[in-house]
């Protein structure tokens, strides 16, 4: 099996990780010249940390970022007040991840691409994807080198302005709204990095400039709302509005610049035949709430495995459950938008509506069922090491948990145990009870977790 992806952003990346640890052969091209070097997508949702833990580079992300910062409010010049979007939370037996981290989009890009390298594969730079045509059997593909490949799929990770996309004639549906355009860029800012920071008129608080941190960089993500007579994203620029708002605060060392238009779109569809659409190619939405990264990122784990697997059934559910994500998470962000436009200053405040970790694939009702995600616990491994489930879960694989009963002598099956139950095969011992709290289990109860983490069925065991 072969699989092409065009497009070399994290939601690409995360597919031909996804492929590439289960031996499926990758081509993975990206038209641009060279790797993004802008932060764009800065803020990382928990869910997404928890799919960044089972593709390995979860130490890296969290040694390169930091947890989102209190911001400093400044009116008419002066410091007013501090606050949090959000308030940080202690991990738990169930949720390890709990809090939004900060770190460039670039960053992560790296981490992942250098994570991709380990499987000896690597975007290929300056070529698109030109033309395709698909059968029965598979994709021939047309790259800008001139290049023939056949492949059995092709995924068009290629952004907004989607080629594969457009060349599938599938309708992107929604508005861009150009009355609102935002002055973003990454620049360096003689203000504490440890800090987010706010300036704005005391009679227009919710009409400001953002200025957040980005760890490792030395540099501000700057976010202004622009006019009409606007025409430029220089430095000058740029401190030319922070002026207006700041007592002194001098800006330096811009690296990268754009505007930024709300464009809120929705793919009909995220499969034709054996072509798929993920990340900004099938939606994109504004920047309010970080999701943009976060979700192309879990459309990506959603449908690495199902494609290596190919199987029909699996392949026909990816559109099925990420669309409805999708819509889901579009009309979050597009009201955090409004409160903005609307001057409601409850925007600036982040609910579990935006850390992702309750997305969920239900088949049924009631509580911890088929399409949730599955959570962590702390256990103890056969020889007394305290480990996760979540260690359990790690890699390309299914696994089973047998709660207190003989699980099969199967790869990736395991009883889960209280202390002092026994029983033949793989075992972990739940010594606080977390496990069996978090799946609402007795014994008997067999789950079966899928790859990408959501439980894909619940029974009880004769």
């Amino acid at each position: 099996m072969r699989v092409v992806i065009a497009g070399g952003g994290p939601t690409g990346v995360t597919v031909a990780i996804e492929l590439a640890r289960r031996g499926v052969e990758v081509r993975i091209v990206d038209k641009a010249g060279e790797h993004l070097a802008g932060s764009r997508g800065d803020g990382i949702q928990p869910r997404t940390l928890e799919v960044f833990d089972d593709l390995g580079v979860i130490d890296e992300v969290l040694a390169a970022g930091m947890s989102t910062p209190a911001f400093r409010v400044h009116l008419d010049g002066k410091f007013s007040t501090e606050r949090r979007m959000a308030p940080l939370r202690e991990p738990s037996s169930g949720t390890p991840y709990p809090n939004a981290w900060v770190l460039g989009q670039s960053q992560t890009e790296g981490i992942l691409r250098r994570r991709l390298a380990e499987f000896g594969v690597h975007v290929e730079l300056g070529t698109a994807v030109t033309g395709f045509h698909q059968d029965d059997d598979g994709v021939t593909v047309t790259l800008s080198s001139g290049e023939v490949v056949r492949a059995s799929y092709l995924v068009g990770a290629d952004g907004g302005h989607s080629f594969v996309r457009k060349t599938l004639g599938i309708p992107f549906e929604g508005v861009t709204d150009e009355s609102i355009r935002m002055l973003l860029g990454d620049v360096a800012a003689d203000l504490d990095p440890a800090y987010g920071y706010w300036f704005a008129k005391e009679a227009q608080p919710m009409s400001g400039i953002m200025l957040s941190p980005l760890p490792g960089t030395g540099l501000f993500q700057f976010a202004a709302p622009m006019t009409e007579d606007d025409d430029s994203t220089s430095l000058e620029t740029l401190q030319a509005k922070l002026d207006e708002l700041s007592s002194g605060v001098r800006l330096s060392r811009l690296t990268w610049s754009t505007v930024w238009r709300p464009n809120i779109r929705l793919a009909r569809q995220f499969r034709s035949g054996r072509v798929f659409l993920a990340g900004d190619a099938a939606h994109v939405h504004p920047p309010t709430g970080g999701q943009g990264l976060n979700t192309g990122v879990q459309d990506a784990y959603n449908l690495g495995w199902k494609l290596a697997d190919g199987s029909p059934e699996l392949l026909g559910s990816y559109e099925t459950e990420r669309r409805a994500v999708a819509a889901r998470v579009l009309g979050v962000t597009t009201g955090i938008l409004r409160k903005y436009t609307e001057g409601d200053e409850s925007a600036h405040e982040r609910g579990a509506d935006t850390q992702q970790l309750d997305i969920s694939y239900r088949t049924g009702s009631g509580k911890l069922v088929a399409g949730d995600r599955a959570p962590d616990a702390p256990v103890k491994d056969a020889s007394g090491n305290s480990i996760r489930l979540f260690d359990l879960f790690r890699g390309p694989h299914a696994t089973r948990l047998v709660f207190g009963g003989d699980a099969p002598a199967e790869d990736h099956t395991y009883n889960v145990l209280r202390p002092g139950q026994e029983a033949r095969g793989a075992y972990v011992v739940d010594t606080e009870g977390h496990a069996f709290a978090g799946y609402d289990a007795f014994d008997g109860l067999s789950v079966l977790v899928r790859p990408d983490g959501y439980v894909s069925s619940r029974a009880a065991r004769r």
